[in-house]
């Protein structure tokens, strides 16, 4: 390979790993996201099950993993240092391995863990008591700015234990229509209805949250597509520069 491919290897390496750092940051970003997030139906998934907490911890993960070797994969391509590139290649080699894996995994456990997401709603729904902040005031937040009520419905509600050991008819404030005459309007806890017929939704929220779910799996599904590609043009470009340096000359690592 001529002296000038070698360059425009060198810098498009470069650069590919820069953007490799970028994604990473996102990753990590997105698994900062769904450990921390209270405000959105991931909370009332986090609090229910260590899954997607697992998940989480796994993102923060990979993300600081494709930090670092995008780093060093700079490193290596600026001093075109042949160890750095070799270990560059194998960790992306690793890295999209357990990538695809992953994917498949998630692809043929699909039905599985939506099972498992309904089987925690309805859990949540039927202990409910107002009290807990993070969870069933996620969920309020949920019923309350999706205009929904229950996860198949309103009768999902019937089954909550304080609702059923009460004398009063009473009903999910979260789940309140407003365009419906009723009592005053709370944001959450149990509300009492004087009326024969409760003044909620009657759609559930299970339309609405698997939209969304849907539409922030593309998102993340583009980021790893995105990831995936900038992995192996970095594996074929390293492995292009790797075998072009033909003596490692560690002068030009930078002393500090």
């Amino acid at each position: 390979m001529g002296k000038g491919c070698i360059t425009v290897t060198k810098y498009f390496l470069f650069l590919f790993n820069l953007l490799f750092f970028i994604f990473g940051a996102l990753i990590m970003g997105f698994g900062l996201w769904v450990l921390f997030d209270n405000q959105s139906f991931i909370a009332v998934l986090q609090e229910s099950s260590d899954t997607v907490k697992v998940a989480s911890y796994i993102l923060i993960g990979v993300g600081s993993l494709s930090m670092a070797m995008g780093f060093f994969g700079c490193i290596g391509a600026i001093y075109e240092i042949r160890c750095l590139l070799g270990l560059y290649f194998t960790c992306l080699l690793l890295i999209l391995i357990a990538q695809v894996t992953a994917g498949v995994l998630i692809y043929f456990q699909r039905d599985r863990l939506k099972h498992e997401m309904s089987n925690i709603i309805k859990g949540m729904i039927i202990n409910y008591t107002g009290e807990n902040r993070t969870t069933e005031h996620t969920w309020d937040y949920i019923q309350r700015t999706m205009k929904c009520c229950g996860w198949t419905g309103p009768g999902n509600w019937s089954e909550n234990i304080m609702i059923k050991n009460n004398s009063q008819n009473l009903y999910s404030c979260s789940c309140r229509n407003e365009s419906l005459p009723g009592t005053d309007i709370n944001e959450v806890g149990l509300c009492e209805h004087l009326s024969p017929e409760r003044p909620v939704y009657e759609t559930g929220c299970v339309t609405s949250v698997e939209k969304w779910l849907l539409e922030n799996c593309g998102v993340i599904l583009g980021i790893c597509v995105g990831v995936a590609v900038v992995e192996l043009l970095g594996m074929i470009l390293s492995m292009c520069l790797c075998k072009s340096v033909v003596q490692e000359d560690y002068t030009k690592v930078p002393k500090y």
